[in-house]
């Protein structure tokens, strides 16, 4: 089969979408987020940010790309929900999780407010919104907060009594420099993408400098490399210990974004260090696709296999193909692709397993989770390879 081809992305991002549209609405606001395989609902009463807004950048950018106008309304209804029970005015501030609506969770997180703004961008490229106050507005709370101006990059948690975690991590800063191209995309304000380029040149060069090139993920309050945080915990859902090879391909993938803004030859070259690096180490010759970790000697250390890292990872491969015409990349995409379609995705009920054991086994009838996952990640890929990738 080739999976390098429009059709066949479009229609399997089609076949993604019918698992959510029936049941995605909670009439009482937002969105359900939690589903088993067959499209059951559970934890119905638990909302999380990450998947709220999620969401709606999935519905969003797929309803002019899809041709499915309605899909406006479901991302508008999200929006909406953002606006009316995750923000909360008085303090200026955004519920990290609701339970039956109500806060339930106030530590504020970077990462949070990271799809916040990715999620005003889709909504303004979509024509839900007609201007820019949401995401500068954003941007301004983050540069308040979480803006380290020593270091270029953002700090990450703020606890309930307003004090500022110590930690410093990749991941919150990564998904910044998304959501900031993404708002640039949207506005066409430059403030947006040179922030973009900021993170990408303090965490891909200057970070990935004390790591052998790679982009590890913890750092101390002045962001030196942290090798122990989470040594015990390579499995952790948010700050796991170890390279990450989906991280390393998702900034492929962002270097290349970045560069098709403003081409700088490094943004390249760095975007095949890490994807090749990632591939080559994590790649998993006996059952296939990608293991989720390797140590610092580029020893596995967490052999599952997570939908989103083979998602990122073919969408880097696509764009290094159409980047560099390196024909290994157009392999890489079709084995990640090949590997994902016999085991990932789910051709009886629909949408694509979270996590799986190395040898490729469930680890539980749970589909989609809130905060875990909403098939942003593999929408997204597919997205990025229809638009850019061909």
């Amino acid at each position: 089969m080739n999976f390098h081809d429009r059709d066949f992305l479009i229609d399997h991002c089609k076949d993604i979408f019918k698992f959510y549209d029936n049941g995605i609405i909670d009439p009482q606001g937002g969105y359900f987020q939690s589903f088993y395989d067959n499209g059951d609902v559970f934890n119905q009463e638990h909302k999380q940010l990450v998947s709220s807004t999620r969401i709606v950048v999935n519905y969003a950018l797929a309803a002019n790309l899809l041709d499915k106008p309605e899909y406006l309304d479901i991302a508008k209804h999200g929006l909406n929900f953002i606006d009316q029970y995750h923000w909360q005015a008085s303090s200026q501030t955004f519920a990290w999780t609701l339970h039956n609506n109500q806060p339930n969770d106030m530590t504020q997180q970077a990462y949070g407010y990271a799809f916040v703004l990715l999620a005003y961008a889709a909504a303004k490229k979509a024509g839900l919104i007609n201007n820019d106050d949401k995401l500068n507005q954003l941007y301004d709370l983050l540069e308040h907060r979480f803006w380290q101006a020593d270091f270029g990059l953002y700090a990450d948690t703020i606890d309930e009594q307003g004090v500022l975690s110590d930690y410093r991590g990749q991941n919150a800063n990564m998904h910044l420099c998304e959501a900031m191209i993404a708002a640039y995309e949207a506005t066409n304000n430059l403030k947006f993408l040179q922030r973009a380029q900021t993170i990408a040149i303090n965490i891909c060069q200057r970070q990935a400098a004390l790591s052998k090139g790679l982009i590890w993920e913890h750092f101390t309050s002045d962001f030196k490399i942290d090798w122990l945080y989470n040594k015990d915990d390579a499995k952790n859902l948010y700050r796991p210990w170890g390279f990450q090879p989906g991280h390393q391909t998702e900034w492929a993938k962002l270097l290349l974004q970045i560069n098709r803004h403003e081409p700088q030859a490094w943004l390249v070259e760095k975007a095949q260090f890490l994807f090749d690096m990632a591939y080559d180490t994590a790649w998993d010759h006996k059952h296939g696709g990608l293991i989720f970790g390797f140590d610092t000697d580029n020893v596995h250390c967490d052999d599952d296999k997570y939908f989103w890292v083979q998602a990122e990872s073919f969408a880097a491969a696509s764009l290094l193909y159409k980047e560099t015409g390196d024909e290994s990349y157009l392999i890489k995409y079709q084995k990640l692709w090949q590997y994902s379609w016999e085991h990932m995705v789910d051709h009886q009920y629909g949408a694509w397993f979270r996590v799986l054991k190395r040898n490729n086994e469930k680890y539980s009838n749970e589909k989609s989770a809130a905060g875990a996952k909403c098939d942003y990640h593999t929408l997204g890929a597919c997205f990025e390879v229809i638009k850019f990738g061909l």
